[in-house]
């Protein structure tokens, strides 16, 4: 029998414990072994619950007990969270994580402990929920170079845009409802601001490039600006809104990588990936297009994939799994800036038929789009691919002729 501890009783937390319980016996026949939990780590009392004799509110008892042998938090936040997991894996525990912030952060830490003191650090809920892509992108397309990952990975943005898309429901309605059916937080900007998805890019970046890339590298923009004018103009170029994090390898070596929201064309797969649900494509040399869809968060999708790290963590007790990547550097991210894309933008004018002539001649050519009910002074365009610091150069010069920018989206090519 393995004696395990679960750091943390949230959703999360409580999701494991009831997983681990209700599926023990056909868990140990996949483990090979029977898995006990023998701590539940946290301040609150649980006193009318089941597991009420195995709470404790004290670290040191599961830091220093040598029958457990791996250790699940699921605390979320990156203290006491960074602290507790180091001290676990220097006690020879394996530690299992759905704690995105933690991987982000301190992921290349994290595994190079684990690597020196012979245990697991494994985190496949950490960035799909119970999506499948941790594992995938280190075993079964590991004979590709990854070309590029573009995903939807953030289901409580995702659920207001489709809000947004379907019913015209506008930005501030759909949060609120989003809020009211328990998909987005109290304070919802981690999500809303982008920082949740930027979180689960750097991971998937540091796992398909070997170098940790940390979340303040990577330019972030949320979707609390997008309006349904903005969404109406998608539609007529062809395609939907989505909020993307994305990355790919430049032939420099450096990664472009960026959080925002794009336009993404119909005929994409992403285009159809709606409500709560996550969408991650990665794109390898020999396999091309594969994408991995399904509920990115919620409690017991989530335990799910922490349950299955555990058996992992159970079945490699004696040969430590090889998951791991190199400390990141400042250089290490190409500026966004210097990315070539197309640029959908929105302004208005005294004079439109001014403006755009003004504009086809500042970009060498735009594609004008048009939506029913615009106000006579609102007009909008595409540009063409172009280095991102010259059309903010252009947008400027634009701007000195009398023309007002309200908005701009880049197009998503995948």
């Amino acid at each position: 029998m393995v004696e395990i501890a679960v750091m943390g009783h949230g959703v999360v937390g409580s999701g494991v414990v009831e997983v681990l319980t209700t599926h023990r016996e056909s868990i140990a026949r996949r483990a090979h072994e029977e898995i006990d939990i023998k701590y539940i780590l946290d301040l609150r009392d649980f006193p009318d619950s089941p597991y009420a004799e195995k709470f404790t509110k004290d670290f040191e008892v599961i830091v220093n007990d040598p029958e457990v042998h791996v250790v699940v938090e699921v605390m979320g936040g990156l203290h006491p969270a960074f602290e507790f997991t180091c001290r676990c894996m220097k006690a020879g525990k394996s530690v299992v994580t759905s704690n995105k912030e933690l991987v982000a952060s301190k992921g290349a830490e994290l595994l190079k402990i684990a690597r020196d003191h012979n245990v697991n650090f494994l985190f496949e809920a950490s960035v799909g929920g119970g999506i499948p892509i941790i594992r995938p992108l280190h075993q079964c397309l590991a004979a590709n170079d990854v070309i590029e990952i573009a995903g939807i990975l953030n289901g409580t943005t995702n659920f207001i845009l489709t809000k947004m898309i379907r019913e015209s429901m506008p930005f501030d309605e759909a949060l609120a409802l989003a809020q009211k059916l328990g998909y987005a937080e109290r304070n919802p900007e981690a999500d809303v601001e982008g920082h949740d998805a930027c979180r689960k890019i750097c991971i998937l970046a540091s796992l398909a490039y070997g170098k940790h890339v940390y979340p303040d590298q990577v330019h972030t923009e949320g979707i609390s600006s997008i309006s349904l004018a903005d969404v109406e103009y998608a539609d007529n170029w062809g395609g939907v809104i989505k909020l993307i994090g994305q990355v790919k390898k430049q032939e420099s070596g450096k990664l472009q990588i960026i959080v925002c929201p794009m336009f993404v064309p119909g005929d994409s797969q992403l285009s159809s990936v709606d409500d709560v649900f996550n969408g991650i494509l990665v794109r390898g040399d020999a396999t091309g297009d594969v994408v991995f869809y399904g509920k990115g968060a919620g409690k017991l999708p989530t335990a799910s994939a922490v349950v299955a790290d555990v058996i992992d963590c159970v079945k490699h007790f004696a040969s430590r799994k090889y998951l791991f990547w190199e400390d990141g550097s400042k250089d290490y991210v190409e500026d966004y800036m210097e990315d070539s894309v197309s640029m959908y933008v929105r302004a208005s004018s005294d004079d439109v038929s001014l403006a755009l002539m003004n504009a086809d001649k500042l970009f060498e050519g735009v594609t004008r789009l048009v939506r029913r009910n615009a106000d006579t002074r609102e007009f909008a365009f595409v540009t063409k691919k172009m280095p991102e610091k010259d059309i903010h150069a252009n947008l400027k010069a634009l701007s000195k002729l009398g023309v007002d920018v309200l908005n701009t989206i880049r197009l998503g090519d995948f």
